[in-house]
């Protein structure tokens, strides 16, 4: 009878141990997937960024051309 309870707990410890496994491997996941994204919007800052000085790049060019 006492092995039977013993089991039991047993079973128990590693069914919350397998949860908290889980949950965590989750929580990993998810900040990996915000950290993708925080990613993205800082290449699109970069890129935005860059946007008037090649706007000022190619004014100087073509009126470098027109002359």
């Amino acid at each position: 009878m006492g092995w039977i309870i013993l089991a039991i707990v047993i079973v128990i410890i590693a069914l919350v141990l397998w949860a908290v496994g889980a949950y965590n491997a989750l929580v990993a996941l998810r900040n990996r997937v915000k950290n993708g994204w925080a990613q993205i919007d800082v290449q699109l800052k970069q890129r935005a960024d860059l946007i008037p000085n090649l706007v000022e790049t190619v004014k100087g060019y073509a009126g470098h051309e027109s002359s």
